[in-house]
Protein backbone atom coordinates (compact mmCIF):
# COMPACT_ATOMS: atom_id res chain seq x y z
CA UNK A 1 0.00 0.00 0.00
CA UNK A 2 2.61 2.75 0.66
CA UNK A 3 4.17 1.97 -2.36
CA UNK A 4 0.55 2.75 -4.69
CA UNK A 5 -1.05 4.84 -2.56
CA UNK A 6 0.87 7.99 -3.85
CA UNK A 7 0.20 6.56 -7.70
CA UNK A 8 -3.53 6.75 -6.53
CA UNK A 9 -3.59 9.64 -4.85
CA UNK A 10 -2.07 11.74 -7.89
CA UNK A 11 -5.17 9.75 -9.88
CA UNK A 12 -7.62 11.15 -7.63
CA UNK A 13 -6.35 14.35 -7.24
CA UNK A 14 -7.24 14.85 -11.24
CA UNK A 15 -10.81 13.93 -11.16
CA UNK A 16 -12.00 13.89 -7.78
CA UNK A 17 -15.16 14.53 -8.71
CA UNK A 18 -15.46 11.25 -10.89
CA UNK A 19 -13.62 8.86 -8.47
CA UNK A 20 -15.63 6.31 -6.60
CA UNK A 21 -14.21 4.53 -3.64
CA UNK A 22 -15.67 1.18 -2.89
CA UNK A 23 -14.73 -0.01 0.85
CA UNK A 24 -15.56 -3.45 2.10
CA UNK A 25 -17.37 -3.52 4.84
CA UNK A 26 -16.90 -7.17 6.49
CA UNK A 27 -19.92 -8.56 8.86
CA UNK A 28 -19.86 -7.79 12.57
CA UNK A 29 -19.23 -11.40 13.59
CA UNK A 30 -18.75 -15.00 11.45
CA UNK A 31 -22.58 -15.61 12.26
CA UNK A 32 -24.02 -12.16 10.95
CA UNK A 33 -22.77 -13.40 7.21
CA UNK A 34 -24.68 -16.07 4.73
CA UNK A 35 -23.59 -18.47 2.03
CA UNK A 36 -20.00 -19.14 2.29
CA UNK A 37 -18.83 -16.30 4.02
CA UNK A 38 -19.85 -17.57 7.90
CA UNK A 39 -16.75 -19.83 7.14
CA UNK A 40 -14.88 -17.19 5.75
CA UNK A 41 -15.00 -15.26 8.91
CA UNK A 42 -14.76 -18.34 11.13
CA UNK A 43 -10.88 -18.77 9.81
CA UNK A 44 -10.26 -15.11 9.66
CA UNK A 45 -12.01 -13.86 12.60
CA UNK A 46 -9.88 -10.97 12.71
CA UNK A 47 -11.62 -9.74 9.61
CA UNK A 48 -15.07 -9.23 11.31
CA UNK A 49 -16.34 -5.74 12.01
CA UNK A 50 -16.32 -6.58 16.00
CA UNK A 51 -12.44 -7.63 15.96
CA UNK A 52 -11.07 -5.02 13.77
CA UNK A 53 -13.24 -1.76 14.92
CA UNK A 54 -15.14 0.37 12.65
CA UNK A 55 -11.98 2.74 12.15
CA UNK A 56 -9.94 0.21 10.27
CA UNK A 57 -12.40 0.57 7.63
CA UNK A 58 -12.33 4.16 6.93
CA UNK A 59 -10.74 4.96 4.08
CA UNK A 60 -7.30 6.06 4.75
CA UNK A 61 -6.62 9.99 5.26
CA UNK A 62 -4.64 10.63 2.03
CA UNK A 63 -8.09 9.09 -0.06
CA UNK A 64 -10.83 10.34 2.60
CA UNK A 65 -9.94 14.31 1.84
CA UNK A 66 -11.59 13.94 -1.54
CA UNK A 67 -14.69 13.10 -0.33
CA UNK A 68 -17.23 14.82 -1.32
CA UNK A 69 -16.71 15.17 -4.06
CA UNK A 70 -15.79 11.67 -4.39
CA UNK A 71 -18.30 8.82 -3.66
CA UNK A 72 -18.19 5.90 -1.24
CA UNK A 73 -19.96 2.99 -1.96
CA UNK A 74 -20.05 0.32 0.70
CA UNK A 75 -19.83 -3.49 -0.06
CA UNK A 76 -19.99 -6.61 1.93
CA UNK A 77 -18.82 -9.17 -0.85
CA UNK A 78 -15.69 -9.15 -2.94
CA UNK A 79 -17.87 -7.45 -5.75
CA UNK A 80 -19.46 -4.04 -5.73
CA UNK A 81 -22.09 -4.63 -8.06
CA UNK A 82 -24.24 -6.34 -5.98
CA UNK A 83 -27.07 -4.58 -3.67
CA UNK A 84 -24.62 -1.54 -3.94
CA UNK A 85 -26.22 1.48 -6.30
CA UNK A 86 -22.85 1.32 -8.22
CA UNK A 87 -23.84 0.71 -11.60
CA UNK A 88 -27.32 2.94 -11.21
CA UNK A 89 -24.44 5.57 -10.29
CA UNK A 90 -22.30 5.02 -13.24
CA UNK A 91 -25.00 5.11 -15.67
CA UNK A 92 -26.49 8.15 -14.44
CA UNK A 93 -22.97 10.10 -15.21
CA UNK A 94 -22.97 8.05 -19.00
CA UNK A 95 -19.72 6.51 -17.64
CA UNK A 96 -18.64 4.17 -19.90
CA UNK A 97 -14.77 3.47 -18.66
CA UNK A 98 -13.94 2.83 -15.16
CA UNK A 99 -10.21 3.37 -14.44
CA UNK A 100 -9.88 0.55 -11.81
CA UNK A 101 -6.66 1.25 -8.99
CA UNK A 102 -6.85 -0.70 -5.57
CA UNK A 103 -5.90 -3.58 -2.96
CA UNK A 104 -6.04 -6.92 -3.35
CA UNK A 105 -5.61 -7.24 -7.09
CA UNK A 106 -6.58 -10.69 -7.03
CA UNK A 107 -9.57 -10.32 -4.71
CA UNK A 108 -11.95 -6.93 -4.30
CA UNK A 109 -9.85 -5.77 -7.93
CA UNK A 110 -10.76 -9.01 -9.74
CA UNK A 111 -14.15 -8.81 -8.40
CA UNK A 112 -14.39 -5.22 -10.25
CA UNK A 113 -13.25 -5.85 -13.14
CA UNK A 114 -14.91 -9.29 -14.25
CA UNK A 115 -17.83 -7.08 -13.15
CA UNK A 116 -17.02 -4.33 -14.70
CA UNK A 117 -16.40 -6.39 -18.10
CA UNK A 118 -19.89 -8.44 -17.39
CA UNK A 119 -21.67 -5.18 -17.74
CA UNK A 120 -19.62 -3.44 -21.08
CA UNK A 121 -17.19 -0.94 -19.50
CA UNK A 122 -14.00 0.16 -20.84
CA UNK A 123 -11.44 -1.33 -18.42
CA UNK A 124 -8.03 0.55 -17.79
CA UNK A 125 -6.24 -1.62 -15.19
CA UNK A 126 -3.61 0.89 -13.61
CA UNK A 127 -0.72 -1.74 -12.82
CA UNK A 128 1.37 0.47 -10.63
CA UNK A 129 -1.60 1.48 -8.28
CA UNK A 130 -3.07 -2.08 -7.84
CA UNK A 131 -1.33 -3.98 -4.24
CA UNK A 132 -2.22 -7.23 -2.79
CA UNK A 133 -1.15 -8.95 0.23
CA UNK A 134 0.14 -11.49 -1.75
CA UNK A 135 2.63 -10.90 -4.42
CA UNK A 136 2.72 -14.28 -5.67
CA UNK A 137 -1.09 -13.80 -6.47
CA UNK A 138 -0.75 -10.67 -7.56
CA UNK A 139 1.75 -11.40 -10.20
CA UNK A 140 -0.58 -14.19 -11.41
CA UNK A 141 -3.60 -11.70 -11.63
CA UNK A 142 -1.45 -9.11 -13.32
CA UNK A 143 0.06 -12.24 -16.21
CA UNK A 144 -3.67 -13.25 -16.21
CA UNK A 145 -5.24 -9.33 -16.98
CA UNK A 146 -2.36 -8.93 -19.78
CA UNK A 147 -2.77 -12.10 -21.37
CA UNK A 148 -6.00 -13.72 -21.01
CA UNK A 149 -8.12 -10.26 -20.70
CA UNK A 150 -5.97 -8.16 -22.85
CA UNK A 151 -9.18 -7.81 -24.90
CA UNK A 152 -11.15 -6.60 -22.21
CA UNK A 153 -8.69 -5.28 -19.97
CA UNK A 154 -6.41 -2.62 -21.21
CA UNK A 155 -3.00 -2.35 -18.39
CA UNK A 156 -1.54 0.96 -18.46
CA UNK A 157 0.81 2.96 -15.74
CA UNK A 158 -0.36 5.76 -13.92
CA UNK A 159 1.73 8.00 -15.81
CA UNK A 160 0.05 7.00 -19.11
CA UNK A 161 -3.35 7.84 -17.37
CA UNK A 162 -2.32 11.15 -15.93
CA UNK A 163 -0.65 12.17 -19.91
CA UNK A 164 -4.09 11.07 -21.65
CA UNK A 165 -6.61 12.10 -19.06
CA UNK A 166 -8.69 15.22 -20.18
Amino acid sequence: MPRVLPKIVNLVTAHPQRTVFTRFIPANHPGAAKGTWPRYYERWAQMTLERLGRDMIELVPALSVFVPPATVVDKHAYSPWFGTGLEAHLRSRATDTLIVTGSETDVCVLSTVLGAIDRGYRVVLVTDALCSSSDETHDALMTLYEKRYSQQVETVTSNIVNASWP
